[in-house]
C-alpha cells in the first residue's frame, strides 16, 4: 500500500507543464483574462481605487451627494457605537452563563464566528440593530447578501451598507449578477435557475471573464472585497487575480456542493497551489454543502491545516436554512456544532433561516425564493412586513447559536465594533 501511495506524488515534469501553459504568451484563455483587468489598470492602482472608495468617508458623502435618507440612519448607528449602546461581549457571556460565568473555561482558539443570510435591505440592519439594543443580544459579524447589484446600486443600499459593515466591524459578501439567474443559461429561466447550479451552470461560456470584469467594476467603485462564488472557472479566475496582486477575496457557495472531504481537498489543494508568497489566497471561506456531517468538517479540516490555510479559510457552516424551497425540514444543525466546534477551529455559523419550530408558524416562513424577486414586487405584493420579520427570526436564530456555544465554553466572534 506504500507503493501505491507513492505513485499519487505529482511529478516536476506536471508542475512545469501547468507553468508553462499559465505563462505562455499565446494562450487565448490567459490573455483574454489580463485584457480585463487591464480595463481597470495595474493591479496597485486597482487595489489603490478600491480602498479609496471603502472609506467611510467617501461612502458617507457620496451618500449625502445622493441626499440619501439612509445618512440619518448611518449616523444613528455611529452614535449607538460610540455610546456603547450595545451590550459588552462579556456581560452577554454573564447574561446567558450566570452563576456559572467564572468557572466556565472557554476554547479562546475555536471561537465561532456568528453569520446570517441573507441580508437584502438596508432598513432590516436598523431595525436589527435597534432590536439588539433593547433585549441586550449580540449583533453578526459575518453578513451575506444576495440582492441584485444592479438594483441596490440603483437606491444606494449598495454604498449604506458597506458603510454600515465599516461602521459595526462586520464582515460581509456580496453576490455578483453575473450568475444563473441573469439568464447567462439560455435553457433556464428566472429563480428556477438555483436548482441548476449542481449542474455548474452558473457562468457559461464568457460569464466567467464577465463575473471578473463584474467583481472589478464594485471592487473599484464601491470597495466591495468578498464576493460569492458559485462556479469552478470563476472560482479559478479568482485565484489569478489574487496571484497576480488584486486584493479579491470570495467566498464559496453552497451550491457548488463542497459535500465530502475529497471535493473539500480538491478546493483547498487549488487554493494552495495558487496562494502568494506569504501563504494568503483569494478563497476566505466556503460553505459546505448541507448534507454534510461533521466526520466530513473533521476530515476537511487536516488539508487545510496541511496546507497551512487553517487561519485563512474559514469553513462556513449553515445551521438554519430558509425554511422553504432549499432543504428539508425540520433543519437545525446547532447540536452538531457545538460538538465540532471544541474539535476544528475557524468555523463560521451560518443562519439562513428562525428555528424550524418559529419559521412553520408564520403566515409567511423564510423562502430562499424571496432573494430573487425585485425590491418593487416585494414592496408592490405587501410582503415587506413579512420578509423583514424573516430577517428579525434569522438574527433570533443567531443569538440561540451563540447561548447555545457559550453555555458549552465556546467563544463567538460578533460585530467587534459593537461588542467590545
Amino acid at each position: 500500500m506504500t507503493n501505491l501511495q507513492e505513485k499519487l506524488k505529482i511529478s516536476s515534469e506536471s508542475y512545469d507543464q501547468v507553468n508553462k501553459f499559465l505563462l505562455d504568451g499565446n494562450n487565448p484563455l490567459i490573455k483574454k483574462f489580463l485584457d480585463v483587468v487591464k480595463k481597470y489598470g495595474t493591479p496597485e492602482e486597482i487595489n489603490a481605487k478600491a480602498s479609496e472608495a471603502r472609506k467611510i468617508e467617501n461612502l458617507m458623502g457620496k451618500l449625502k451627494e445622493f441626499n440619501s435618507p439612509y445618512v440619518k440612519d448611518l449616523e444613528w448607528l455611529i452614535e449607538q457605537r460610540d455610546s456603547g449602546a450595545f451590550i459588552k461581549i462579556q456581560d452577554y457571556y454573564k447574561k446567558v452563563l450566570g452563576d456559572k460565568y467564572e468557572s466556565t473555561k472557554f476554547a479562546d482558539d475555536f471561537a465561532v464566528t456568528l453569520e446570517l443570510s441573507a441580508l437584502q435591505y438596508f432598513p432590516f440592519l436598523i431595525e436589527q440593530a435597534k432590536k439588539a439594543i433593547k433585549h441586550g443580544e449580540l449583533m453578526p459579524g459575518r453578513i451575506i447578501r444576495v440582492r441584485k447589484m444592479k438594483e441596490q446600486e440603483e437606491d444606494h443600499d449598495i454604498l449604506a451598507v458597506a458603510a454600515a459593515m465599516n461602521i459595526i466591524g462586520a464582515s460581509y459578501v456580496e453576490t455578483l449578477d453575473t450568475k444563473g439567474t441573469d439568464g447567462s443559461n439560455v435553457h433556464l429561466g428566472g429563480p428556477e435557475t438555483i436548482t441548476g447550479y449542481f449542474g455548474g451552470v452558473g457562468q457559461p461560456n464568457d460569464y466567467a471573464l464577465k463575473w471578473i470584469d463584474e467583481f472589478l467594476y464594485y471592487y473599484t467603485t464601491y470597495g466591495v472585497r468578498q464576493v460569492l462564488n458559485v462556479n469552478p472557472g470563476t472560482v479559478i479566475l479568482a485565484y489569478f487575480l489574487h496571484k497576480i496582486g488584486v486584493d479579491i477575496e470570495f467566498k464559496i457557495s453552497v451550491f457548488m456542493g463542497n459535500d465530502n472531504p475529497y471535493s473539500v481537498l480538491w478546493t483547498l489543494m487549488t487554493a494552495k497551489l495558487f496562494s502568494r508568497p506569504d501563504g494568503t489566497t483569494s478563497l476566505i471561506g466556503f460553505n459546505f454543502s448541507n448534507s454534510v456531517n461533521n466526520e466530513t468538517i473533521e476530515l476537511s479540516a487536516i488539508p487545510r491545516k496541511d496546507f497551512g490555510l487553517e487561519d485563512v479559510v474559514r469553513f462556513e457552516h449553515h445551521i438554519t436554512e430558509t425554511y422553504k424551497s432549499i432543504v428539508r425540514q425540520p433543519y437545525d444543525r446547532t447540536k452538531e456544532l457545538v460538538e465540532i466546534s471544541s474539535k476544528v477551529k475557524n468555523i463560521s455559523a451560518k443562519h439562513e433561516g428562525a428555528l424550524p419550530e418559529l419559521d412553520t408558524t408564520r403566515d409567511h416562513p423564510s423562502d430562499i425564493l424571496d432573494y430573487f424577486i425585485d425590491k418593487k414586487d416585494i414592496i408592490d405584493q405587501g410582503m415587506w412586513d413579512a420578509v423583514k420579520l424573516n430577517y428579525l427570526d434569522k438574527h433570533d436564530s443567531v443569538n440561540h447559536t451563540a447561548q447555545e456555544l457559550i453555555k458549552n465554553g465556546i467563544p463567538v466572534i460578533a460585530a467587534k465594533n459593537l461588542h467590545k
